[in-house]
């Protein structure tokens, strides 16, 4: 099994978009602030959509995704990003969560393992997803803001590649468990560096590089989109 339920408690760390989602978080928001004419049609959708290619080829530039990203933030007052995002959720988020998903999350809460979503896309877009699966624990790029208002920028490490090893690390550094203990779910050969620490990598759905990669280490591979059971590969 994936997820023994009698096994010792651990550290279970799970990707979010195209992994526990359905689809991507990220590229969804993107679309649906031009569903919403909040930004120029044609040129925010060429510019979401090169970004999402160049993540899915591992070429993505972070720092030049996050200054696009992040800029529509910069542009409206809290109060209506924050309805904006309730609508978000109801009609592009709730849609994609995976049944089976949400099963093996709970295995894992039934084991007594910590639970965290560790992902790229920043927290004001995954903030009220990780509360849809019940887990506390958020570890995402994080908008910079003053006082109420968003400024564009990035606090702290992107969470992404690298970035991620770097922000699980500071955040284990408050309990007594390190990386040895912990399950990693993820869908994207973007994670590759993550995956390759944790005790127990695990490919979900992965993409064509991570099967490789996954299949030449011998890690599991699970489907969480083949019925409301997680599917082994």
């Amino acid at each position: 099994m994936i997820c023994n339920s009698s096994a010792s408690p651990g550290l279970a760390l799970f990707d979010l978009d195209n992994t526990l989602l359905g689809g991507d978080s990220d590229y969804l928001w993107g679309r649906f602030l031009v569903e919403q004419g909040l930004v120029d049609a044609a040129e925010y959708e060429a510019a979401n959509q090169r970004f999402y290619d160049d993540y899915r080829q591992g070429r993505l530039d972070i720092h030049a995704f996050l200054r696009f990203a992040l800029k529509p933030l910069t542009q409206h007052p809290r109060s209506r990003l924050e309805a904006l995002r309730r609508r978000f959720l109801e009609e592009k988020i709730e849609p994609i969560l995976l049944p089976a998903a949400r099963r093996l999350i709970e295995c894992h809460r039934r084991r007594g393992d910590r639970l965290a979503i560790v992902t790229a896309t920043n927290a004001f877009v995954t903030a009220p997803i990780a509360r849809l699966f019940d887990i506390e624990t958020l570890i995402a790029t994080e908008p910079e803001r003053i006082g109420d208002h968003y400024t564009g920028e990035v606090k702290g490490i992107p969470c992404f590649r690298e970035g991620k090893v770097d922000r699980i690390q500071q955040w284990l550094r408050q309990w007594k468990m390190d990386l040895n203990a912990a399950t990693f779910y993820s869908d994207s050969h973007n994670d590759i560096p993550l995956l390759s620490r944790v005790g127990r990598p695990v490919a979900v759905d992965p993409d064509e590089r991570l099967e490789r990669h996954a299949r030449a280490q011998g890690w599991p591979i699970l489907s969480l989109r083949q019925g409301p059971e997680p599917v082994r590969l």
